[in-house]
């Protein structure tokens, strides 16, 4: 069976996004891009999807062009990703939004539709965020390893990864390395 991987940026007290959705704290997005060899899926809540879809689809309409929301011009990483993610399916979980820009994008109304994705043959789905969608899947014991990019700031307040979580989850270190800019990689087995 497919694993769902949920990779996120986080800080080190436990935020996804300061109090005003800021995350120019984020040192890099290219730390779960290794994974593209291992994932042909990605799954998005729908506070996530919009931006996705327009960042990525901004990179892939110039990709020497400065990003208005990183203030540079796209890594040779993010350019790549942005070509995988032009054609790899994803799967939005959603029970409000009735279209999407995207062809390559498809809605699920519960988790259970996740669930037989899940069970369908593949590579690995890669669960983005945000942090409800994250919630909601270590909650209903869909997460198979949580990896966690944790950055070297105290955001003190703003939107917490774990906030909504309904019961403890024992996890097993799979994987712990540093990263550049003083970051850490922890990865767990759920």
């Amino acid at each position: 069976m497919r694993k769902i991987i949920a990779a996120l940026q986080v800080s080190l007290d436990g935020y996804i996004e300061g109090p005003e959705g800021e995350l120019d704290w984020v040192a890099s997005w290219e730390d779960s891009f290794d994974l593209l060899s291992r994932i042909d899926t990605c799954i998005l809540g729908r506070g996530m999807y919009p931006s996705y879809e327009q960042y990525w689809s901004q990179i892939l309409a110039d990709p020497e062009a400065v990003h208005p929301f990183t203030g540079r011009r796209p890594s040779p990483g993010e350019r790549l990703y942005a070509r995988f993610a032009e054609h790899a399916p994803h799967l939005l979980l959603s029970r409000s939004l009735r279209q999407v820009a995207w062809s390559n994008t498809r809605i699920l109304r519960d988790l259970e539709a996740l669930r037989a994705e899940k069970a369908k043959p593949g590579k690995d789905m890669h669960a983005l965020g945000g942090a409800s969608l994250i919630n909601a899947l270590l909650n209903a014991g869909l997460v198979d390893e949580l990896r966690l990019m944790v950055n070297p700031v105290l955001l003190g307040r703003g939107k917490a990864l774990f906030g909504a979580l309904r019961a403890r989850h024992a996890l097993r270190l799979r994987e712990g390395r540093a990263l550049d800019a003083g970051r850490v990689l922890l990865a767990y087995d759920c």
